[in-house]
């Protein structure tokens, strides 16, 4: 198993969509990227902790690769605008992506290049692809939100 990292706005909707995916094992939404320990969504609202909404993916590589999850992340959000999806404004909604080894800091980069020389984005891509650190699962009303019947303002494709 691989464990991938990804940050595309509202985690809701973000974690949705790879959770539909053959290979994909586990899903927690959360936050990361931030200078505050042990956030609180509320604390991360505030904008004031740097943490980005993410999702934890643990995926089996023989049924789906990190590359084909990078696609999935190029699909389901708008990489151009910076700490915007939608409706949801600031930098907990910036597209980001955690890597958790050197290969996977490669593929992303190299994945980014080639989304943003493929024509689908009329603005230059503004993720950034940075080293993971410390995750912090979010409240266990925001898991698997959209399963539980949860209805929201956050985008999803």
């Amino acid at each position: 198993m691989e464990k991938a990292t990804f940050a595309a706005g509202c985690f809701w909707g973000v974690e949705a969509n790879f959770r539909r995916i053959k290979g994909v094992i586990a899903t927690a939404v959360g936050y990361t990227g931030g200078n505050f320990e042990d956030p609180t969504y509320e604390d991360v609202c505030t904008g004031r902790t740097g943490h980005a909404e993410a999702v934890d993916i643990l995926f089996d590589p023989a049924l789906v690769s990190y590359e084909q999850l990078l696609e999935v992340f190029w699909n389901i959000h708008d990489p151009t605008t910076l700490n915007r999806q939608g409706p949801d404004i600031g930098n907990q909604y910036r597209s980001a992506i955690f890597y958790h080894s050197q290969d996977q800091k490669t593929t992303a980069t190299v994945s980014r290049e080639r989304a943003q020389t493929s024509g689908k984005f009329k603005r230059p891509i503004v993720t950034e692809i940075v080293p993971s650190s410390t995750f912090y699962r979010a409240e266990e009303y925001h898991q698997q939100y959209f399963e539980k019947g949860g209805i929201g303002g956050c985008m999803i494709h």
